[in-house]
């Protein structure tokens, strides 16, 4: 029997900023699945992707098993392996020496992680790729960021309306191979400097002209990129994609 508590998650925004919904699925080890969501009427994509992780493990926290979460964020993914480490250590600030975004939930996130720490995992499935629970989630919670209040179940794995087998290989993302040792690495794209100033996203060929944008100015927000998937990721985190 597997003793492991599966969580999917996910969370949707019209607008973004605007009204936003979340949602959960909990499935656990003695054969059962409950269905959570809900909604802010003035929120982000990012957060409402971070509340419903944080709602799922808020639910789970107490228990003894280990616990294996998937959602389609990158941010969420990138940010609670890896980024959340060296904010932490300069003082929740970024690279760029920026205030981190949404620190209210990183906190809350990073504190559930903590207390779960040698038995929680997490996994990055593709958003819209076929996977039905994944599928599920996205409907829960675009449903709420439109104000409707879909019907949640919550009982037996049997019946519930869908499988419970884990993401196939085709469902998931996979990470990137990294240079071994005594080879080199295959090399980046060419730079491309991104800026958001007052909301209006420009790219530059130079940090130059990048610089010459944002030095200065409050709020502005910059990065440089190697490519799409790159860009993608940034302006996701930037409450701009």
């Amino acid at each position: 029997m597997d003793h492991t508590i599966y969580i999917y998650c996910d969370g949707a925004c019209s607008g973004n900023p605007g009204p936003g919904g979340w949602a959960a699925v909990i499935i656990s080890p003695e054969g059962t699945v409950q269905e959570l969501g809900g909604g802010e009427r003035a929120t982000t994509n990012n957060r409402m992707e971070m509340t419903a992780a944080i709602v799922a493990l808020h639910a789970v926290v107490e228990r003894p098993e280990k616990v294996k979460v998937y959602t389609d964020s990158g941010l969420l993914i990138n940010g609670i392996k890896g980024w959340i480490h060296g904010w932490k250590r300069k003082g929740w600030l970024t690279a760029a020496g920026e205030p981190v975004a949404n620190r209210d939930l990183w906190e809350r996130l990073d504190a559930l992680a903590q207390a779960m720490k040698g038995r929680l995992s997490w996994g990055h499935v593709k958003g819209h790729a076929g996977h039905e629970i994944n599928e599920r989630c996205d409907v829960i919670a675009v449903a709420y960021s439109k104000h409707s209040h879909p019907k949640l179940y919550s009982g037996p794995a049997v019946g519930c309306g869908y499988s419970l087998l884990e993401p196939g290989e085709e469902h998931l993302h996979k990470p990137k191979p990294k240079g071994e040792a005594g080879t080199r690495a295959k090399p980046k794209g060419p730079a491309v400097y991104l800026s958001l100033v007052g909301g209006r996203l420009e790219r530059h060929r130079t940090w130059d002209a990048c610089k010459l944008r944002v030095h200065g100015t409050a709020g502005a927000k910059f990065k440089k990129v190697h490519s799409s998937e790159e860009e993608r990721e940034v302006l996701k985190s930037w409450g701009a994609a």
